[in-house]
């Protein structure tokens, strides 16, 4: 039985110089870039929910791939619509993607010919899926990079995987809900203040509310920056979350 191998042995920022080198000399050419965001999650979850989210993410991703080793994750993201709440940091679409870029061209110098683009920050999705057709031109043509930007997906998948751990799927909203606040009971379980669930705006968002949210902040759908419903977070939620986005990224970048 094959002995998987350690995270020190796969996350780039652990390797040594040598370590990367032997893994591209034995075809380990695909790499993960985890994107997350420093951001508001309501009165009852930390800043740092979508970095963390990423970095898990990607583990489990690496594994489900066999072969890939894993980028350092870019922590901060595109959050300006979060910045009315105080700590969050955003950076400029231009800025998020001028980074991206220097990623991949980084990688793809040293050989890596699969570069993998995800973030566990819903609101990096537009502005990835606008930079990916000028990441690719930036690389040489035998270079692949690809970047999940799908939210419906992503979303649907968290409401069956809550089901399935016996969740309502209708506390399901895609911000500081029960889906991450069950995530974080699972990464960072200290981190989350049980008394400060509040429920947030309910219901899908219309594409009018959406626009709103983009142009004037999230404070035009929820006064406490909660979309969803934390109330009935669990552990098994969050670990039945995180295994179900990582199954759905793994099926996305495989062939």
């Amino acid at each position: 039985m094959a002995v998987l191998p350690s995270l020190e042995e796969i996350r780039l920022e652990l390797m040594s110089f040598e370590d990367v080198s032997a893994a591209l000399a034995q075809g380990r050419t695909t790499v993960l870039i985890p994107c997350g965001a420093v951001e508001q999650h309501g009165p009852h979850l930390p800043l740092c929910m979508d970095a963390d989210h990423a970095d898990a993410l990607a583990a489990k991703v690496a594994r489900h791939l066999g072969d890939a080793l894993i980028a350092p994750t870019i922590k901060v993201g595109c959050s300006a619509h979060h910045l009315v709440f105080p700590g969050t940091i955003s950076l400029r679409p231009e800025t998020f993607e001028s980074i991206c870029l220097d990623y991949c061209t980084s990688l793809a110098q040293h050989g890596f010919k699969r570069i993998l683009l995800f973030s566990g920050h819903i609101g990096n999705f537009p502005v990835l899926r606008d930079m990916l057709p000028r990441l690719r031109r930036a690389v040489a043509s035998d270079v692949e990079i690809d970047a999940f930007c799908d939210a419906i997906a992503w979303v649907d998948r968290w409401r069956s995987a809550v089901r399935d751990a016996g969740g309502d799927p209708n506390a399901v909203g895609g911000h500081a809900d029960i889906a991450e606040t069950s995530l974080m009971m699972w990464l960072r379980p200290d981190s989350v203040r049980l008394d400060r669930f509040e429920v947030g705006y309910l219901g899908a968002l219309s594409e009018q509310q959406l626009q709103s949210m983009w142009k004037n902040g999230i404070k035009s759908i929820t006064h406490n920056g909660i979309i969803g419903d934390p109330h009935g977070s669990t552990v098994e939620i969050g670990a039945q979350c995180l295994e179900a986005i990582a199954d759905l990224l793994a099926t996305s970048f495989a062939r």
